[in-house]
């Protein structure tokens, strides 16, 4: 269930990388998303040459409490993925294999990363929902909730397309939206680092610890 979504190509520049989302069927479209990558290169990471600003969201935790996304995660090596807990595959997919990864870190530097998933499904996605689904994936990791139109304006900032929640013809709510994950450095709170839908496990585990210090993959 996906089809191909824009990213914020204007603030971006050199090659193309191709994204998509989960959530329907449809590859009719294909745009891309402008980013810096070496030719031939099969790196999951893929460099920024612009890196993105981290996106000023205040949402709600599945504590029911607010949370203002750059305070909290200031100076902190922070991921951050857009998804939804009903999901059927990349989301449930991207968040364990970043879970894993983060499992073979030593448990100090665990504590020190910052893994935001940030809902665009809302509605159905409570802070309640969104607590119990990640405490089955990494209790650590953190999720939050809001207006819609919020969460989408914060998204497309980092050049990720959102679109409101919808049923399919069979009936069935899908919300489809680009399935990368961004990297931020605690040095500068950048986003410098895009990873797609494809990136494995081997590959968070071997980027995360150069991550955690800002460095590049």
């Amino acid at each position: 269930m996906r089809t191909k979504t824009f990213a914020a190509a204007a603030l971006l520049a050199a090659a193309s990388l191709t994204l998509t989302a989960c959530g329907s069927g449809d590859d009719s479209n294909k745009p891309v998303a402008v980013v810096s990558e070496e030719a031939g290169t099969e790196k999951a990471a893929t460099v920024l040459d612009k890196p993105f600003e981290k996106p000023d969201l205040v949402l709600t935790d599945t504590q029911g409490k607010k949370y203002d996304l750059r305070k909290e995660t200031a100076g902190k090596p922070t991921l951050i993925y857009f998804g939804y807990t009903h999901c059927p595959d990349v989301c449930p997919l991207t968040m364990n294999n970043i879970a894993v990864a983060a499992k073979q870190l030593p448990k100090a530097e665990q504590d020190d990363l910052r893994v935001v998933f940030v809902t665009t499904d809302p509605e159905r996605d409570t802070p309640a929902e969104l607590g119990k689904w990640l405490k089955g994936i990494d209790s650590r990791f953190t999720g939050l909730t809001g207006d819609f139109a919020t969460v989408q304006a914060g998204a497309r900032t980092l050049g990720i397309s959102i679109d409101p929640p919808r049923k399919d013809k069979n009936g069935k709510v899908v919300s489809e939206h680009g399935t990368q994950v961004i990297a931020f450095s605690p040095k500068t709170d950048g986003g410098y680092v895009l990873y797609g839908e494809d990136a494995t496990v081997e590959d968070y585990s071997k980027d995360l610890p150069k991550i955690l210090k800002g460095e590049t993959p």
